[in-house]
């Protein structure tokens, strides 16, 4: 996730905002899926076997504009944006990443899907491993991009970063704090998580700065790490009761980020992890190096 952690470890009525510069391709449609407690906002299309992209915070589904480009000609893709987040609905809970998997299940049944590849950044990562690891049967590979799972390996150390503080920021006092200034809180993460600050562009700070700044938008971002504790609970209960995953898992790090922590982390948690490292980028792959996170995420996708 961070440099700094591997040092220490060694609704119509309101206006929304543009999207004007997320280039998704003319293939993908947007759908409103009802599911589980929550309205998921999805985008999908294309053709092929299926891929299912997930996103972080900090970030929306609209991160995997370049990945969608790439994968749309031969292959289903599907982006939800995360309860809570984008514009998905804000229900009052179910931010624990069990439960946030069971979304993740109802999209694919109302796409009729029964089996996909996963690609997951951030706290995708841990909706995603929920996912997989309930439903490997679903799951054909996954990817996850630099963050760690609750629970599974270093994170005790990871929590005891002081840099780490905003895991343990929310509430009611911290969201009017940040209240009118979500860019100002956010830009915090963007810059010191970049490798190149610069290459997470002004038009795209602007477009997430307008949808973290929704009604209930940052109370969900506060919920998603609140959850942090459940979600160890769960991973430790999970790994105890069934396992380690056991599709291929490819675990990417940004080179001046998690970079190789990122396997390390994994095969706590699969049998079968291979180390993929971003160069020339922080925790934002895909504002940093689309280009390369592209060719390692397809290369990995495309192998029998």
């Amino acid at each position: 996730m961070l440099r700094f952690v591997i040092s220490a470890l060694g609704a119509a009525a309101i206006a929304l905002p543009t999207a004007a510069q997320v280039q998704f391709p003319a293939e993908l449609r947007t759908q409103e899926i009802a599911t589980n407690g929550a309205t998921i906002h999805v985008r999908v299309g294309g053709t092929g076997p299926a891929v299912v992209l997930l996103h972080g915070y900090g970030e929306t589904g609209d991160m995997w504009a370049p990945l969608a480009k790439e994968l749309v000609h031969d292959h289903t893709v599907v982006v939800p944006d995360l309860r809570g987040l984008g514009l998905s609905s804000k229900p009052a809970e179910g931010f624990d990443k069990k439960t946030q998997a069971g979304d993740v299940a109802g999209v694919l049944d109302a796409l009729k899907i029964d089996r996909a590849d996963l690609v997951t950044h951030d706290i995708g990562n841990m909706v995603g491993y929920a996912f997989a690891i309930q439903h490997p049967e679903r799951v054909r590979r996954f990817v996850l991009i630099d963050a760690p799972l609750p629970g599974i390996g270093p994170w005790d150390e990871i929590l005891k970063n002081p840099l780490l503080w905003h895991f343990r920021f929310g509430g009611p006092d911290m969201e009017r704090l940040v209240a009118g200034r979500e860019r100002i809180y956010l830009d915090r993460f963007w810059n010191e998580f970049s490798a190149t600050p610069s290459r997470f562009t002004e038009a795209s700070r602007e477009h997430y700065a307008e949808l973290y700044a929704l009604p209930g938008a940052m109370h969900s971002g506060f919920a998603q790490f609140a959850a942090f504790d459940q979600d160890a609970v769960d991973n430790k209960a999970f790994l105890e009761s069934k396992g380690k995953l056991g599709m291929p898992v490819l675990a990417i790090g940004g080179e001046k980020s998690f970079g190789p922590m990122m396997a390390t982390v994994m095969r706590f948690a699969a049998s079968d992890v291979t180390e993929g490292i971003i160069p020339d980028s922080g925790h934002w792959i895909m504002e940093e190096n689309p280009t390369a996170t592209s060719a390692m995420v397809r290369s990995f996708l495309s192998a029998p």
